[in-house]
């Protein structure tokens, strides 16, 4: 859930990572083939066959990179001298951020100008923002992470104004949005995000886990989100949720070091993997799981089910208390807000292009600090005539 995070990591767009080959799940050592390290839960049987074998075929779909791009190779060639504003969240927030600058690098390659506006990551700030935004009268409006309800009477004078508007994480589903109206929010699906998370684990723990899962009920996007984790963890009935924590994530520096030492004297050795809505649950765990001398690369395996900034790849590269997440491919997500809205501008519908889930471990990131999926550049170019 990249739009609500409260750190101030923001990072550099890289090549696109280094796909390591995966083996087959089926008869490897136990947990490697997941990225995440060795894990020898108990007996080799597991009560879910069905769902093991679902979520091994799964996770080595999303572990792995493919060279071709799988989105639109035709739309409408570049139209000239647009202006658009990136109203973010607050540019602290290394998805908003990461979108930014992808969409500022996609400008550069149409040939448009881009002016982003930092919220603050304040509601008053962030309508201020829209507002400055709308007096510039812009071609269009990036809605940059944040919920375009908290900026209702902003997006109806932008509508009015007939100023087309595209989000970044700002609603659930990927696609045009009629309330709020967006011609379309870029995004992945929160449905196959949670569901690969669970099933990471999984495949990981060969079906008999002791699960936390980490969220934060202030926020409907993410209670959802863990709402289908847990779900899917649910389908396998070696898979234990031990329990779920709520956590806001503005308060996770001063909340999870606590919750996390009490967790390890309540559950011990039961706990043998989390889950959270967001990577950053994982850097504030951190301290308390090197405080209580659990080793880097062991148990609890812990996986970020969205976002995939750069300081969750790191501590999975390092295999610091981090196996894996589902990262955002900023860079590719900016540069789709920019097609869009040469569509919109076209006439055009909108691509209808959502970017499939992926997962990173030590084991494929190729030492890479995002994920940024190989193909886009060069597709989109092509259709612009760029």
């Amino acid at each position: 859930m990249p739009s609500h995070r409260r750190t101030a990591r923001a990072g550099a767009v890289v090549p696109a990572v280094v796909a390591a080959v995966l083996t087959v799940l089926t008869g490897c050592e136990r947990g490697t083939s997941t990225g995440g390290g060795s894990f020898s839960p108990g007996p080799a049987r597991t009560g879910c066959p069905t769902v093991l074998a679902g979520a091994r075929s799964a996770v080595e779909r999303a572990m792995t990179t493919h060279s071709a791009w799988d989105g639109p190779t035709t739309g409408p060639r570049a139209v000239s001298g647009k202006r658009i504003v990136y109203v973010a969240q607050t540019m602290n927030n290394p998805g908003v951020a990461g979108a930014a600058k992808g969409v500022q690098e996609a400008a550069k390659a149409i040939g448009w100008n881009v002016r982003v506006i930092d919220g603050q990551g304040t509601p008053a700030g962030i309508q201020a923002a829209f507002s400055q935004a709308i007096t510039l009268r812009p071609s269009g409006i990036v809605i940059g992470g944040f919920d375009p309800h908290l900026t209702s009477q902003q997006v109806a004078k932008a509508n009015a104004a007939r100023i087309p508007l595209i989000g970044w994480h700002a609603v659930d589903a990927p696609g045009p949005s009629k309330d709020p109206k967006l011609f379309s929010n870029v995004t992945t699906r929160v449905q196959d995000v949670a569901k690969i998370s669970a099933a990471w684990i999984t495949a990981h723990s060969h079906g008999h886990a002791g699960v936390v899962v980490f969220t934060d009920a202030s926020i409907p996007f993410a209670r959802n989100k863990s709402e289908l984790i847990k779900k899917a963890l649910a389908t396998c009935s070696g898979v234990r949720l031990l329990t779920e924590e709520n956590i806001p994530i503005s308060d996770t520096s001063s909340r999870t070091p606590q919750e996390v030492s009490s967790l390890l004297s309540r559950f011990r050795d039961r706990w043998t993997h989390s889950v959270a809505i967001n990577d950053v649950y994982f850097a504030d765990a951190a301290p308390a799981l090197r405080a209580a001398r659990k080793k880097g690369g062991g148990a609890p395996f812990n996986i970020g089910a969205g976002d995939g900034d750069p300081s969750a790849f790191q501590r999975i590269n390092s295999r610091e208390f981090q196996a894996a997440t589902v990262p955002e491919p900023f860079a590719q997500q900016g540069w789709q807000i920019l097609d869009e809205f040469n569509r919109a501008f076209s006439g055009r519908p909108a691509s209808g292009y959502v970017s499939p889930v992926h997962i990173a471990t030590a084991a494929n990131s190729g030492g890479a600090t995002t994920w940024d999926p190989p193909g886009y550049r060069a597709a989109y170019r092509k259709i612009w005539g760029r």
